[in-house]
């Protein structure tokens, strides 16, 4: 379904029924044209925890595992985050990579005693330094456990809301996530890309089917670039961003840091009037710009 949109200046095009009686901008002169139609009412959300348009996120300080307190506008706390670290598990997996690193590296460096003097001695000194880091690297990560962010009902963590599951455990380029419901149903896929984050961070919001449909990006690029060579200042340059529709631009919302000690944000919504960003895809969103970005 559609609405077919004519401007004062003549220019006619076509919109997707949800702009039906908004105001939009023609794409020639930029003339704001109310469309023809009702606006559709906004959808429910599949649980009354997400059917709002602004969420207060806390960060619990002084935890291991990285822990959030969502609120209502009015500080009414409604979901509870958690994102274990896995402490023991992973050092034990250093500890495993470290000692598989040594007896490859004290292999090679055997074999390089034999051929002490040669040109084969070189050779195996490098080998040794090579296994050495080799074997650390990837028995470190097939014994660590993947970090992955869980909400919550309530503290007692008795009722499952929302899972953001980490696809894989090495993600050098692209970092990817899956969003499911308590049932296990992907609503969403999360991404990120390390390189391009060095410029402007980026996250992808795709749907299951790979179709890219939201963007959040930092909200400046003058100001990104500050914040890599300065770093935050004080809070002064907080990072904050913008969510967009990948098909328009159309900014649907913000998640900003707010100006305190302590790691508070924003999800902030309105924006989106007829609510077509799930809520719960977008404070999976919303929880990862913060600790998928380790700030």
């Amino acid at each position: 379904m559609s609405v077919r949109v004519t401007c004062q200046c003549g220019t006619a095009y076509e919109l997707k029924d949800e702009f039906a009686g908004r105001l939009v901008k023609c794409p020639q002169c930029g003339r704001e044209t109310r469309a023809p139609g009702a606006p559709a009412a906004a959808p429910r959300q599949a649980d009354p925890v997400f059917d709002r348009d602004v969420f207060l996120l806390r960060q619990q300080m002084l935890r291991i595992s990285d822990k959030y307190d969502v609120a209502d506008e009015q500080g009414n706390k409604i979901v509870f985050v958690e994102r274990p670290a896995h402490l023991l598990r992973n050092l034990g997996a250093l500890i495993a990579g470290l000692v598989a690193g040594s007896a490859v590296g004290l292999a090679f460096g055997v074999l390089s005693g034999t051929v002490k003097g040669s040109a084969l001695e070189g050779v195996f000194v490098a080998l040794a330094m090579l296994g050495f880091l080799t074997a650390l690297i990837v028995v470190a990560i097939a014994l660590s456990a993947k970090r992955h962010v869980t909400f919550y009902r309530n503290p007692s963590k008795g009722e499952k809301l929302l899972d953001v599951l980490q696809d894989k455990k090495w993600q050098p380029i692209t970092a990817t996530y899956t969003v499911r419901d308590a049932s296990g149903r992907t609503l969403a896929l999360l991404g990120k890309n390390h390189l391009y984050n060095f410029f402007r961070k980026r996250w992808y919001v795709n749907a299951p089917d790979g179709t890219t449909l939201y963007l959040a990006k930092e909200d400046s690029v003058i100001l990104s670039l500050l914040r890599r060579l300065l770093g935050p200042l004080f809070g002064i340059l907080r990072t904050n961003f913008i969510i967009l529709r990948a098909d328009s631009e159309d900014v649907v919302g913000e998640f900003n840091r707010k100006f305190t000690i302590l790691d508070r944000y924003v999800l902030d919504l309105k924006a989106d009037r007829m609510r077509v960003l799930d809520r719960r895809v977008a404070l999976a969103l919303g929880v990862m710009l913060d600790t998928g970005e380790r700030r």
